[in-house]
């Protein structure tokens, strides 16, 4: 059974990938996945080099498993801080880059990374092989799986080689509102009274939404979009990652999981956000504003999407990395999951200990902010 490192995702058929996906998680679909490398966004240059692996059956064209992996010059655009890890490589006199990552470029959202066919009893033995192999044989530092689902962090926190680490999101969860009232009578007073206010400011000011999708997101749609994005871009002094060509991509062939929010007034979009929908959970990723205008960046970034959410019957929605302001909006701490393992075992062992205590951190820092949640049950 071959196991092949490709260097392009395009070496490998769109349909013979996707039917290892198990559900509707957009992130990790040829589609996607391959534009980021076409476009320019995912290329050697940017530091992202394609090293996919995959296990053919006997017949070379019949995958077994998969995972997407990059071997990677620098830490940006993964969402899992380990500049204190290359600090300490660096301190050592050791290269802590190139370095193999599995994950999702630019996108902090949970999901499937390991991909295998229903005949495959087990994937893990065989991937794991290969990605101790190819850090080996490439002179990585080691390997690192970022936002594993439950599934796939549980195989790798049963195998003491693997380091499991703990990070922590705020994600929206639909207890089964009817209506977005029924969801605001769930909060607290204050924090209900204060999304009311921050909601009338938009009616009061005639600021109207509209939810673009599917055949909606021409190519002036992305256009607006991507401008967007890249003001908020230069509002922060954030690196830009993905470019005009990959927004157009979004619109003309992934426009059944990709949704754009547009805010309104008086006829001028004066706000955006790019929204990606799976079978159940919606995940927010971008947004921008012509002007600063009072809540419409809660509206645009998290009302507008919950309302979106309880209308279609979605369980979670995800806006994105970081935020203890979007608690106030009904988003709650959420641990999220990355395992990873290292050649050298000096340093397996010393960020081993980094991790433990950093779990125990991340423990208390939910614990403590759950306090301060703005749902009445929880008080």
């Amino acid at each position: 059974m071959p196991i092949v490192i490709h260097s392009a995702l395009a070496e490998v058929t769109s349909e013979s990938w996707n039917a290892l996906i198990q559900d509707d998680y957009p992130f990790i679909k040829h589609e996607f996945l391959s534009a980021l490398e076409t476009t320019g966004c995912v290329t050697p240059e940017t530091g992202w080099i394609p090293s996919h692996i995959v296990n053919y059956a006997d017949d070379n064209r019949t995958i077994l498993c998969a995972m997407p992996c990059y071997e990677k010059s620098h830490s940006y655009g993964e969402y899992i801080f380990d500049w204190a890890w290359a600090d300490a490589y660096f301190r050592h006199g050791i290269s802590y880059y190139p370095k193999l990552s599995t994950a999702i470029p630019f996108t902090p959202a949970t999901g499937q990374r390991v991909l295998a066919s229903k005949n495959t009893v087990d994937p893990y033995p065989t991937l794991v092989d290969a990605t101790q192999f190819l850090c080996h044989e490439r002179e990585l530092s080691g390997w690192h799986g970022l936002f594993l689902n439950s599934k796939e962090i549980d195989q790798f926190a049963h195998d003491s080689n693997y380091l499991v680490r703990h990070s922590n999101q705020f994600h929206w969860q639909n207890h089964n509102y009817s209506n977005f009232s029924e969801f605001l009578a769930s909060l607290n007073s204050k924090k209900r009274k204060n999304i009311k206010r921050e909601r009338r400011r938009i009616v009061e000011m005639d600021v109207q939404y509209r939810w673009l999708s599917g055949e909606d997101l021409t190519t002036e749609v992305m256009h607006t979009m991507y401008r967007f994005y890249q003001r908020t871009i230069a509002l922060y002094g954030a690196q830009s990652y993905l470019n005009k060509p990959f927004f157009e991509f979004l619109g003309s062939s992934f426009n059944r999981n990709t949704m754009v929010l547009f805010a309104y007034y008086n006829d001028q979009i004066i706000a955006g956000g790019l929204y990606f929908k799976g079978d159940s959970v919606l995940y927010g990723r971008y947004w921008g504003a012509l002007h600063n205008f009072h809540s419409v960046h809660f509206e645009t970034c998290y009302y507008q999407a919950i309302q979106w959410c309880i209308e279609h019957g979605y369980e979670r929605f995800e806006a994105g990395a970081q935020g203890e302001h979007k608690l106030a909006r009904g988003l709650s701490p959420s641990t999220t999951y990355s395992a990873h393992w290292f050649v050298d075992e000096r340093f397996q062992s010393a960020i081993g200990e980094y991790v433990t205590q950093e779990q125990h951190h991340v423990a208390e820092y939910q614990h403590k902010i759950a306090k301060h949640s703005p749902y009445r049950n929880e008080i």
